[in-house]
């Protein structure tokens, strides 16, 4: 069956790659001088390119992923290298300065007013050991070169729904990968990073080397240090059976139901997500089911046989998987678009709630659940921590304008009210909306560490995440 459908489809079919109009203005003549100066100093420190606002370009290169999303930054520095990177820090450390590091745009909040904003594509070495199965990457690497260089190997790095994402954020906000429930966090996995410190001095943080640092890095957040390479643990993947179902709307409450009983029983090598998406401009919806399986066909098919006696299936795209191609499962989008998502974990999925999570999802474009548990419910010396919630609920919407942001916004709210009763309230750190702090992501013993760790490690707030552990 065809394997074209799918949320990638969905979302240009929305609009994505629509770059929503940022009110960029130089000011009166004292703001552009003072902006002139500023590149002027951070052209004589760094070799990597720097831009300002009012430069040809500079709107389209500081532009999140998200084009709901916008970022008033100072200026946009791309390093060279790691000798950039610590003379950068050195400059904004003396100047008073702030600055955020975005590789890709993936999980950009609106409240970056006056930062410096810190891309690393240029950062992009990829070494791959499968005898020791390790894999070091520079900053700027995003998930799909890992999997193209482990996969023939039968080894993973664990990487997320899009093979697009940038390694080192995701490892620094936890990371929730496919193969979460067999092997835990991506932070978990981590055994080194790089380090430009919040004075500007190159270093490599390990467990031995600073504990309290490389606990907080595992997960809350580059709000620590700047990060130029991260070393982390590969795992053994010699088979992946995955792919995607999808049927009309009007049997979702079949499909919930099955989707409950499998998850019920699933063994930790089976990841298996539920899907509701509108298709745009319509009432139309459809259900969709997306699954992974570290194993073979066979066991794959005979876990997953409950979803087979549900009739009307309009695609099934499941196959065995070449690592590579795990992107492929969930096919969302590369370019940027005006996306928004909103996340709760669920302590459960009865009845109630059941019907509740079918209702029409207006004005989202999607609603997903992903399927937790397993390695993610055990103890981990992460800041990412222990997630007991077996599920995450996800709200996915396209909010080119306020008034669409704004019914997003209370349709998220009408799931809070209504599924109260079952909140585990918490949200994955990589899955914070703009405007979410940082509260919603850590227990408070965990957060009172991190705030630690934070006036510690960067006491005048030189390093700044999307979501500041002090914001």
């Amino acid at each position: 069956m065809s394997r074209g459908i799918s949320r990638r489809t969905f979302i240009g079919a929305a609009g994505a790659g629509v770059v929503g109009a940022a009110a960029w203005a130089i000011g009166d003549l004292a703001t552009t001088r003072t902006s002139t100066a500023a590149g002027d100093n951070l052209r004589a420190i760094v070799r990597g390119p720097v831009s300002l606002p009012g430069d040809p370009g500079f709107e389209a290169a500081s532009q999140p992923w998200s084009t709901a999303v916008t970022q008033r930054v100072r200026a946009l520095v791309e390093l060279a290298d790691a000798d950039d990177a610590a003379a950068l820090v050195r400059y904004a450390r003396s100047a008073g300065l702030s600055l955020t590091v975005q590789p890709n745009g993936h999980g950009a909040s609106d409240d970056l007013n006056g930062v410096i904003l810190v891309r690393t594509s240029k950062l992009d070495a990829v070494r791959v050991d499968t005898a020791a199965r390790t894999a070091r990457v520079g900053a700027g690497v995003s998930w799909g070169r890992v999997l193209a260089e482990a996969g023939p190997h039968g080894l993973t790095g664990l990487a997320g729904s899009s093979a697009a994402v940038n390694v080192t954020g995701f490892s620094l906000g936890g990371g929730l990968s496919w193969f979460g429930r067999k092997f835990g966090w991506a932070a978990d996995s981590v055994t080194a990073f790089d380090i430009v410190d919040a004075d500007g001095r190159p270093g490599r943080v390990t467990a031995t080397s600073d504990s309290d640092l490389f606990w907080a890095m595992r997960g809350g957040g580059g709000d620590f240090a700047l990060v130029t390479a991260v070393e982390f643990d590969l795992h053994p993947a010699p088979t992946v059976f995955g792919g995607r179902m999808l049927w009309p709307g009007t049997v979702a409450p079949a499909v919930m139901t099955a989707f409950r009983e499998v998850t019920a029983q699933a063994p930790d090598e089976l990841s298996v997500w539920f899907q509701l998406i509108q298709l745009p401009g319509s009432s139309t919806t459809l259900t969709t089911v997306l699954v992974t399986y570290l194993g073979d066909e066979a066991g794959g098919r005979a876990l997953l046989s409950r979803f087979d006696a549900i009739p009307g299936r309009l695609q099934d795209t499941r196959r065995m998987t070449p690592i590579a191609e795990l992107g492929e499962i969930a096919s969302e989008p590369i370019d940027p678009s005006p996306e928004i998502l909103a996340s709760e974990l669920l302590t459960g999925i009865d009845d109630h709630t059941a019907e509740l999570l079918l209702e029409p999802i207006t004005p989202l474009l999607g609603m997903e659940i992903r399927h937790l548990g397993g390695a993610f419910a055990k103890p981990s010396d992460s800041a990412a921590g222990q997630m007991t919630a077996p599920y995450c609920l996800i709200a996915i919407g396209i909010v080119p304008t306020p008034e669409s942001r704004a019914a997003f916004e209370s349709r998220r709210q009408q799931y809070r009210d209504a599924l109260r009763p079952v909140l585990a309230d918490r949200a994955p750190f990589t899955f914070l909306t703009p405007g979410d702090s940082t509260a919603r992501a850590f227990p408070p013993d965990t957060l009172t560490r991190l705030h630690a760790t934070k006036r510690s490690h960067d006491p005048h707030a030189v390093i700044r995440a999307n979501h500041p552990v002090l914001g």
